[in-house]
C-alpha cells in the first residue's frame, strides 16, 4: 500500500490515536470495543484511500504501529508529543526523507477516496470539516517552518498560517474529506 520511492513526490501522512483510546465523544452511543472498532475501520479507510501514493503512520501507540505496518505504512514513533508536536516531528522527518509534499489527513475520514489530486496543487491546500471549524486535510510543500495548529479553531489558524507562510494557498472544500467522525450524527454517512 503506497510504497513508493522517497525520490520527490509526495507522500500521505495520518496520525493514528490508539485506537482505545479514540472516538471518545462518541461513547454515548457506542462501547468502548465499538469505537475501537470504528477508529480502525476509519483509519484503514484513510490509509487505502492514499493509494497509489506512499503512507506513513504517526502514532505513540504500539498496537497501531504493527497495524500500520500490516497496511504497508512507514511508521514514525513519536511518543508524548501530542497531535501537534507529532504531526510537526513527523512532517519534519518526511522533509527530511526527501519527499517534495506532504499531505496530511485525520484518520476519521469515512468518505476518503483519493489524495492523489492534492499532489498536484502548487502551494499550500487546506481541506476544511463540514463545519468550517477542524482541517481534516493539509497540503503543502515540503521543508516549510509551519505551524501546525490542529483541535477546536484549527481551520482558522492553519488559514492564518497559509498566509504567513507568503506562498500561494486556497481552501478547498471537499465534500468527502471534509466530512470526519466527531459525534454520533456525524456516523449518518452510509459507508459506517
Amino acid at each position: 500500500m503506497g510504497t513508493g520511492t522517497k525520490e520527490g513526490g509526495a507522500v500521505v501522512l495520518v496520525p493514528v490515536k490508539a485506537f482505545a483510546q479514540a472516538k471518545r465523544r462518541l461513547s454515548g452511543v457506542l462501547s468502548p470495543q465499538e469505537r475501537r472498532v470504528l477508529a480502525k475501520r476509519l483509519a484503514e479507510r484513510v490509509l487505502k484511500a492514499a493509494h497509489p501514493l506512499p503512507v506513513a503512520v504517526v502514532c505513540d501507540d504500539a498496537e497501531v504501529a504493527r497495524w500500520a505496518e500490516s497496511m504497508g505504512a512507514t511508521v514514525i514513533r513519536e511518543p508524548g508529543s501530542g497531535l501537534n508536536g507529532a504531526v510537526a516531528a513527523a512532517y519534519a522527518h518526511l522533509s527530511d526523507q526527501g519527499y517534495e509534499r506532504v499531505i496530511i489527513s485525520h484518520s476519521d475520514l469515512p468518505l476518503a477516496r483519493t489524495f492523489s489530486w492534492l499532489a498536484a496543487h502548487p502551494g499550500i491546500v487546506l481541506v476544511p470539516d463540514r463545519r468550517l471549524d477542524g482541517t481534516n486535510v493539509v497540503s503543502l510543500p515540503a521543508g516549510l517552518d509551519f505551524q501546525f495548529s490542529y483541535g477546536p479553531g484549527s481551520f482558522a489558524r492553519h488559514k492564518q498560517e497559509a498566509q504567513r507562510s507568503g506562498l500561494t494557498w486556497k481552501v478547498v472544500h471537499d465534500q468527502a474529506l471534509g466530512w470526519d467522525v466527531d459525534i454520533p450524527a456525524d456516523m449518518a454517512v452510509a459507508a459506517l
